[in-house]
């Protein structure tokens, strides 16, 4: 039978209507978009019209997009580039214990230039409390970056909140929204952020290509220099079927969102419910708090997560986040909760997509039962 894919904060697969309008641009539109003659002209307009895609679905204005190479790009131009364009005289970052690696680890870079980085621990239920992320902010704050939706747990973090007091005081906000965009509604003007990084390759785009939304008048210093692309803070020939397809994909989750959301958080709550009822001791983390309607973080207390996904290859899902190496090391996320070791081991996510069935739901249940009570030494408990 064909598998069953619950892998999508790992990565989505490319839409057919995306593939469609990429085509031409791999064929016949092949110019480059800073040529003056017609091939050139054709591909510029490409880029533009996918400019004003991926605008339309943050509630942006086209001149406030920079295409990256990803998320991963999108947030280092945001991280690096925001910290120096600032100078050193006012130097202080304040973030979060469950953020991706990819703002993780250039705060450390920036950590190792002098920059000093405070990083403030969720709840136990996957979220921040936004008054314990305004205490940390000082005088000499010049950045708050928060991930929008926590890529393990799909718990939603209080951005807003943060922001509206960051904005008083005159310090930036960057947020990470790469899972959240596509998936929940997001306008960055109502966010109140000053940065916003996206990637394609979680909304049904291909990989390769991401986004990055700068609030005009924001402060920003490139990492790379070259020809002046997207107005000298991306500089680079454009990967144009890439930018097209990022563009399309914008369109097309802005149109699946108002019902695709609704069906997807029902499914989720179908699954997890089936999970409780038919597994016994499984714990859903997050529960409680604002979550992604799409994701299901679940703990197989009494079981191995990975030799349990081991155990039913059709479904294909993820113990943790598939970004980054050292996979066989405990979730950062889950540590920084104060999860406990048997909460820790049991952990599987379990993230669905558009095309994702009932009865896809339904045979994953049917599957994953069997296995975990195969698994679970009898008198095991969490």
């Amino acid at each position: 039978m064909e598998p069953i894919y619950l892998d999508h904060n790992a990565t989505t697969p490319v839409a057919s209507r995306v593939r469609e309008a990429m085509l031409p641009y791999l064929g016949e539109l092949f110019g480059n978009p800073s040529s003056t003659y017609r091939a050139g002209r054709e591909a510029r307009d490409g880029v533009e019209r996918a400019r004003g895609q991926v605008a339309a679905l943050l509630g942006a204005d086209p001149g406030e997009i920079v295409f990256t190479s990803g998320g991963t790009e999108a947030n280092n131009l945001a991280l690096l580039g925001s910290v120096r364009a600032r100078g050193p005289a006012r130097a202080h970052v304040v973030t979060s214990a469950i953020e991706h690696p990819s703002v993780l680890q250039p705060l450390w870079a920036l950590a190792r230039e002098g920059v000093e980085v405070t990083v403030v621990p969720p709840r136990p239920d996957g979220a921040l409390d936004p008054q314990e992320v305004i205490g940390a902010l000082r005088p000499d704050t010049v950045l708050v970056s928060l991930m929008h939706a926590n890529n393990e747990m799909g718990t939603l973090q209080p951005v807003t909140e943060v922001a509206a007091e960051a904005a008083r005081r005159g310090i930036a906000v960057h947020t990470d929204a790469a899972q959240s965009v596509g998936k929940v509604a997001l306008e960055v003007r109502a966010l109140g952020v000053d940065l916003l990084s996206l990637a394609g390759h979680k909304l049904y785009a291909p990989k390769g290509i991401g986004a990055l939304w700068v609030r005009p008048g924001t402060p920003l210093s490139p990492l790379l220099f070259g020809g002046g692309q997207e107005r000298g803070l991306r500089p680079g020939t454009e990967p144009v079927p890439a930018i097209v397809g990022l563009g399309e994909a914008c369109a097309l989750v802005a149109e699946e969102l108002p019902e695709g959301a609704p069906r997807l958080r029902a499914l989720r709550d179908r699954f997890e419910a089936g999970l409780v009822s038919r597994v016994g001791d499984v714990q859903v983390n997050g529960v409680g708090t604002p979550r992604l309607p799409t994701t299901s973080h679940v703990s197989f207390l009494g079981c191995d997560g990975a030799l349990l996904l081991a155990a039913v290859p059709e479904v294909m899902a993820s113990t943790g986040s598939a970004c980054h190496t050292g996979a066989d090391e405990p979730s950062h996320v889950l540590r920084a909760i104060g999860a406990s070791p048997a909460t820790i081991r049991g952990a599987v996510r379990f993230s669905l997509g558009h095309g994702t069935s009932e009865s896809e739901i339904e045979r994953a249940l049917e599957l994953i039962s069997r296995a975990a009570q195969q698994l679970r030494p009898r008198g095991v408990a969490g």
